[in-house]
C-alpha cells in the first residue's frame, strides 16, 4: 500500500553530505550515529501515532519514535526513502552551505535546470518563542505565588503550635537575638532540603514535559529543541535560591511576631486571632488596588510585560480580597441560623478562618488559574476547529514539484474536479516584517467559508478585480490595518485593504490578493498548490497519484485537520501539567492547614463536647467545615477565572500571537473541578476528622484542668 494513501510524507536525508549536526535536529537523535541511519534495513523516526498508524505497513524501515517528527511525517536516509516512494535516483531538493569558494561559476552555467532558492523567511525563533517563554514564566511565578501562600501559611501556625516552647526558652534565658538565630536557622535547613526535593523533581517533570514541548516548538514555531535534558547547575542553585529567598520573605512576618512577643506571655496554644473587620476591609482595599492597578497597566501601556502585569493583579487582587468576602459570607450565615449548634457552627468556621485562609487563597489562586486556563483552551478549540473547517474547504489539496507538473496537473483535474483552486504562495516583505503573499481565483469556496473578521461592503469582488487586498488578523493588529487602509504587497505596490481574515496558528503577516494580479508580478512562479473541489475525493486522489506518480503528492483535508489538531492539543500540555500540579500544591497546603489547626482545636471543642455534641457528631461538623470552605471558594474563583480567561484571550494572546480568540464558557468543566475541589478538601479534612472521632475523653477533659 503506497504510503501516499495514508497521507504519509517520506523526507530522506543524506546524512553523509548534509551540515553536521542535520540528524540530531531532525529527529532529536543524538545518540544514533549515521552507519546505523544508513545500514540496511535502516532507520526511520516518526512521532508515535504515526508509527500505530503504519504498523501494518510492509516494506518499512524499523521506525523508531520521536516527538521532534510531526505527526504524518517519517524521516529516514534518502536511499531507502526513494525505495518507499518507488523514485530511485531522483532528489527533490539539495542544501548549499552559505559559505562557498569566491571562484564558484554561477549556478545558471554548471546546471541551468536548477532554481537557487533562498530559505524561508522566517522571524527570529526567539521573537517567536517570546509569547510561549513568558507563559511558562508566569505559570512558574503563580506557582511560586501559591506556595509563598502555603510556606506563610504554616510557618505562622507552627510558630503558633510552640508558643509554650518559645515562652520556656526565654524564661530559661535565652536571648531573643539566638532563638531568632535559631529558628532561621531552622528554616534555612528545610528550605534546601526543600529545594532540593524540588530540584529533582522538577528535572523529572521537564523530562516527562520535553517531548510535548520539542513538538509544540516544532509545530508552532519551527524551532529544534534537543531531544534529551541538560543539567545546568547555575538553574538548580536558582532554584535553590529561590526555594531559600521564598522562605525567608514568607518566615518574615512569623518571626517579627515572635520578637513582639512578651518575655512571659501565655503559652496557651490557640489559633491565629480572629482578623477584625477593619484589617480585612485594608486587605480587600489593596486588593482592590492591585487589580486597578493591572487594569491601569494594560491601558497605559502594550505588550506581553503589560499582559502579565494585569494577570498579577488580578491575581494577587483576588486573593487578598478572598478573606474579606468569606468572613462577609459566615457573618450572614451566622446571623442568619436559627439554632444554638448552626450559630456556633458559623461562628466558629469564621473563627478558624485565619488559620486557613492562606491555604484557601492558594487553592482560589488554583481555580482561578484551572478555570481560565480551560476556557482559553476550549475557546481555542472551538474557533480552532470551526476555521478549520472554513479553510478547509476544498476536499483535496494537491502539491506540484515544478511548473511543467504544474501545466499538466491542473490541465488533467480540469475535466474531473469540479472545481481546481490554483494557489500561489510568494514569500515577501510586509510592511517591514517577513510576511507572505498568496494569490487566490475568484470563486464561490472563498466568497462563501473563507472566514473574515472584518470586511468592506464589496471585498470578495474589490479583491476579484485587482483593486485590493485582504490581510490576515495578525497583520492587521500589528500594523493597524482595516478595511479602508492601505498595505504595500510588494515593493513601489499598495492596494487598499478591503478585508481582515482570521489566521490562527500563523506567527506571520499574510495578505491575499488575485491570483491573475500576482501571475502577473511574479511570471517566473507558478502555483505549485490547488484546492480541489470534488464530490469523489477518493477516486480523484488515486487518479491524481496513478498518473503523476513522481510530481504530485495529494493530501485530503481530514488528514491535515487531524494533524494540525494533534499539534494543538500538545501546545496545551505543559500548561494543563502546571495546572495540575498547583491544584495539587493547593489541596496539599489545605492538609497541612487542617492537621496543623487540630491540635489546636481541641480547647474550643471541649466546651461544645461538654455541652453534649458527640465526638462523632464534631468530626462531621469539621468535614462539613472544610466542604463549605472549599465550596465558597470555588464560588469566588469562578469570576476570577473568568476574568482571566478574558484577559488571556483578548490581551496576552493577541500581544504574543497578533490574533483574538471568542470567549466560550464551559459550566461542565467547572462542574468537575468543583467535585476535584471538594475531593481534594475532603481528602485533606478526612484524618483530622477521624483523629477527633476517636479522640478520648480524657483529652477533652484536660482542657478543663487547672494548668489550662
Amino acid at each position: 500500500m503506497p504510503l501516499t494513501d495514508d497521507g504519509v510524507k517520506v523526507i530522506g536525508i543524506e546524512v553523509l553530505t548534509a551540515p553536521p549536526g542535520i540528524l540530531s535536529a531532525a529527529v532529536g537523535g543524538g545518540d544514533v550515529s549515521p552507519l546505523e541511519f544508513i545500514s540496511p534495513p535502516g532507520l526511520g523516526f516518526a512521532a508515535p501515532e504515526t508509527i500505530r498508524q503504519l504498523q501494518d505497513t510492509d516494506g518499512l524501515p524499523p521506525l523508531r519514535p520521536s516527538a521532534l517528527v510531526p505527526p504524518g511525517e517519517i524521516v529516514t536516509d534518502i536511499g531507502i526513502a526513494e525505495q518507499l516512494l518507488d523514485r530511485p535516483g531522483e532528489i527533490t531538493a539539495l542544501t548549499v552551505l552559505p559559505s562557498q569558494p569566491r571562484s564558484r561559476p554561477p549556478l545558471a552555467k554548471i546546471a541551468p535546470e536548477l532554481v537557487l532558492n533562498p530559505p524561508d523567511q522566517q522571524p527570529d525563533v526567539a521573537r517567536l518563542t517570546r509569547s510561549f517563554h513568558l507563559n511558562l514564566t508566569a505559570f512558574g511565578l503563580l506557582s511560586f505565588a501559591v506556595g509563598l501562600f502555603i510556606v506563610h501559611g504554616t510557618i505562622g501556625l507552627a510558630f503558633e503550635q510552640r508558643r509554650g516552647t518559645f515562652r520556656t526558652m526565654r524564661a530559661l534565658g535565652l536571648p531573643m537575638r539566638d532563638l531568632i538565630g535559631l529558628l532561621a536557622a531552622e528554616l534555612l535547613i528545610l528550605s534546601l532540603v526543600a529545594g532540593t526535593v524540588g530540584v529533582a523533581m522538577g528535572y523529572g517533570i521537564a523530562g516527562v514535559l520535553l517531548p510535548d514541548v520539542a513538538a509544540t516548538l516544532r509545530g508552532l514555531y519551527g524551532a529544534s529543541v534537543p531531544g534529551s535534558l541538560s543539567f545546568d547547575p547555575m538553574w538548580a542553585l536558582a532554584g535553590l535560591a529561590i526555594a531559600v529567598a521564598g522562605t525567608l520573605l514568607a518566615a518574615l512576618h512569623g518571626l517579627w511576631r515572635i520578637t513582639s512577643m512578651p518575655l512571659l506571655a501565655s503559652a496557651q496554644s490557640r489559633a491565629w486571632a480572629t482578623v477584625s473587620a477593619a484589617t480585612l476591609g485594608r486587605q480587600a482595599l489593596f486588593g482592590l488596588t492591585l487589580i486597578a492597578a493591572g487594569v491601569g497597566t494594560v491601558l497605559l501601556a502594550d505588550g506581553l510585560i503589560a499582559g502579565f502585569a494585569l494577570l498579577a493583579g488580578l491575581l494577587l487582587g483576588a486573593a487578598l480580597i478572598l478573606p474579606c468576602a468569606l468572613a462577609t459570607v459566615l457573618a450572614i450565615g451566622a446571623r442568619l441560623s436559627r439554632t444554638a449548634e448552626g450559630e456556633w457552627f458559623w461562628s466558629d468556621t469564621r473563627q478558624q478562618l485565619p488559620g486557613l485562609v492562606l491555604a484557601l487563597m492558594a487553592l482560589a489562586l488554583a481555580l482561578a488559574a484551572n478555570i481560565g486556563v480551560s476556557t482559553m483552551v476550549g475557546s481555542f478549540r472551538l474557533a480552532f476547529t470551526g476555521w478549520l473547517d472554513q479553510r478547509l474547504a476544498s476536499e483535496l489539496y494537491v502539491s506540484v514539484s515544478d511548473a511543467a507538473a504544474s501545466e499538466r496537473v491542473e490541465a488533467w483535474l480540469s475535466g474531473r474536479a469540479d472545481a481546481v483552486l490554483p494557489i500561489l504562495s510568494i514569500d515577501g516583505q510586509l510592511e517591514g516584517a517577513p510576511g507572505e503573499v498568496l494569490g487566490l481565483t475568484d470563486h464561490e469556496t472563498y466568497r462563501n467559508l473563507w472566514p473574515l473578521l472584518a470586511a468592506s461592503q464589496n471585498a470578495w469582488s474589490d479583491l476579484a478585480a485587482g483593486n485590493a487586498a485582504l490581510v490576515n488578523e495578525q497583520l492587521a493588529r500589528r500594523e493597524g490595518l482595516w478595511p479602508g487602509d492601505t498595505v504595500t504587497v510588494w515593493p513601489g505596490r499598495q492596494m487598499a485593504v478591503a478585508g481582515v481574515y482570521s489566521d490562527y496558528g500563523n506567527t506571520l503577516g499574510q495578505a491575499i490578493v488575485s491570483l491573475n494580479l500576482l501571475k502577473a508580478r511574479y511570471p517566473d512562479r507558478p502555483p505549485l498548490n490547488f484546492g480541489i473541489r470534488t464530490s469523489e475525493p477518493s477516486a480523484i486522489a488515486d487518479a491524481v497519484q496513478r498518473e503523476f506518480p513522481r510530481s504530485a503528492s495529494v493530501v485530503n483535508q481530514a488528514t491535515i485537520k487531524r494533524i494540525s489538531l494533534q499539534v494543538f492539543e500538545r501546545t496545551f500540555a505543559v500548561t494543563g501539567a502546571l495546572n495540575i500540579l498547583t491544584l495539587s500544591v493547593a489541596g496539599f497546603a489545605i492538609l497541612t492547614a487542617l492537621l496543623t489547626l487540630a491540635s489546636l482545636r481541641l480547647p474550643q471543642l471541649a466546651p461544645v463536647w461538654a455541652l453534649g455534641l458527640t465526638r462523632k457528631r464534631l468530626a462531621r461538623l469539621e468535614m462539613v467545615r472544610s466542604l463549605l470552605l472549599a465550596a465558597l471558594t470555588f464560588v469566588f474563583a469562578v469570576p476570577v477565572g473568568l476574568a482571566l480567561a478574558w484577559s488571556l484571550l483578548a490581551v496576552v494572546n493577541v500581544e504574543a500571537f497578533g490574533w483574538r480568540l471568542p470567549m466560550h464558557v464551559f459550566p461542565g468543566d467547572w462542574l468537575l473541578l468543583l467535585g476535584l475541589a471538594l475531593a481534594a478538601a475532603a481528602i485533606a479534612a478526612a484524618l483530622p476528622a477521624r483523629r477527633l472521632a476517636k479522640a478520648e475523653p480524657a483529652e477533652f477533659l484536660k482542657v478543663f484542668a487547672s494548668e489550662r
